[in-house]
């Protein structure tokens, strides 16, 4: 599974409202980013790699369910960075996975967004025995 990862500040300047992280990002750059991941997605389907993926709603939307069901409205002040979206991928390796991960690396976007920009990489686990490799 490749894990996206950006922040509530990244959404908004994405909707165009300049902020505190950068400033809002023009229709022409939230457009070729668009295209970038369609073309990115479109080659794993070609590739037969591609299980599924989806964008996740802003933080702002988010909803925290915690010990005691105690709920608590997002986005949360000790979270800078959160979960996106995801890519899920059938491959041959892990190194497979990684691979396709790092052309992520050419999405385009404001420089400032690009230099800290990352991806996860991380393997999903078929039953808790796995829990111990």
């Amino acid at each position: 599974m490749i894990l996206h990862y950006a922040s509530q500040a990244d959404y908004d300047a994405m909707a165009g409202k300049e902020n505190a992280a950068g400033p809002a990002w023009k229709p022409e750059e939230v457009a070729a980013m668009g295209e970038f991941m369609g073309r990115w997605t479109g080659e794993l389907v070609e590739s037969g790699e591609f299980v599924d993926a989806a964008g996740l709603a802003a933080p702002v939307h988010t909803r925290r369910v915690g010990a005691g069901n105690v709920v608590t409205d997002g986005p949360y002040a000790e979270t800078a960075e959160v979960l996106v979206g995801y890519t899920i991928v059938d491959v041959a390796s892990f190194d497979r996975a990684t691979e396709i991960a790092a052309k992520l690396d050419d999405t385009p976007a404001p420089e400032h967004v690009r230099s800290r920009a990352y991806v996860d990489v991380r393997p999903l686990m078929s039953g808790l025995e796995e829990l111990n490799a």
